[in-house]
């Protein structure tokens, strides 16, 4: 039982900094912590992954939105592909084995926080205004289809892929493009989690609530410091997190 604590209470943190400082899929720290320590089937630990991240995306979301760091407007459009193509991507990941999921995202972790350290984000809301209406529908319409069959193949790298396509593609600043992608994972994950649990079953109840609860907690404490943060100080923090996230993910796969 205090292992099961133990591990939860670890991937939720991890999972809950991740997504309120990046929006980072909370499946991409949860379901390889569930799989290494407790021995779980990577499927159930990735359902489990999915639905700690609803709740979490959600008060992120808000929190981003009340400080109107958040473009409802274009995220609906992204969101609409993200939608069907992860349950596309969800089945497809049920043909496979267990081998086959859980490596792509720890990388990608990785290589982002690198990236916002060595090239922080530092776009204004005056230049995103700047981008045609036209142009963000489309190319949220086709990156949103990507996003969706990752997030929905892997359980994870969705809302890390969602950050890198608004910051570098769509030109968001990284506050709005966080808030962004919390805003559109709240709908994916709970879309990605149902469709694991038709699929696979129910996962451990315990397991699911406390990976519920410690993602929930730590994701509202990050998103309230990174919308009082500079940009310069976020860009930082948020590459900090991911980079040692991306770190202690490697060494658990590897080491």
């Amino acid at each position: 039982m205090l292992k099961i604590i133990l591990v939860c209470f670890f991937a939720g943190m991890g999972a809950g900094l991740g997504t309120g400082f990046a929006g980072m899929s909370a499946a991409a720290v949860i379901s390889p912590m569930l799989i290494t320590f407790l021995d779980m089937e990577s499927y159930q630990a990735v359902g489990i992954a999915l639905a700690s991240d609803v709740l979490a995306s959600a008060i992120s979301a808000y929190t981003y939105g009340r400080h109107k760091n958040l473009d409802i407007r274009n995220g609906l459009v992204m969101m609409a592909a993200v939608l069907c193509f992860t349950l596309v991507g969800s089945w497809v990941a049920s043909l496979l084995p267990n081998q086959t999921m859980g490596g792509f995202s720890m990388f990608m972790t990785l290589l982002l926080g690198i990236k916002f350290i060595v090239k922080p984000v530092m776009t204004t809301k005056e230049a995103m205004e700047q981008v045609s209406r036209r142009k963000r529908f489309i190319q949220s319409l086709v990156c949103g289809s990507l996003i969706g069959f990752i997030c929905g193949f892997v359980g994870a790298g969705g809302g890390l892929m969602m950050l890198l396509i608004l910051t570098s593609v769509l030109g968001y600043e990284l506050k709005t493009a966080v808030g962004t992608s919390v805003f559109i994972m709240t709908f994916t994950a709970l879309t990605g989690a149902l469709s694991h649990f038709a699929i696979g079953g129910m996962p451990d109840p315990l397991v699911l609530c406390l990976c519920v609860a410690f993602t929930l907690i730590w994701a509202q404490i990050a998103a309230r410091l990174a919308n009082k943060a500079k940009p310069a100080t976020l860009n930082r923090a948020t590459g900090v997190v991911l980079t040692v996230l991306g770190l202690v993910l490697v060494a658990f796969r590897y080491l």
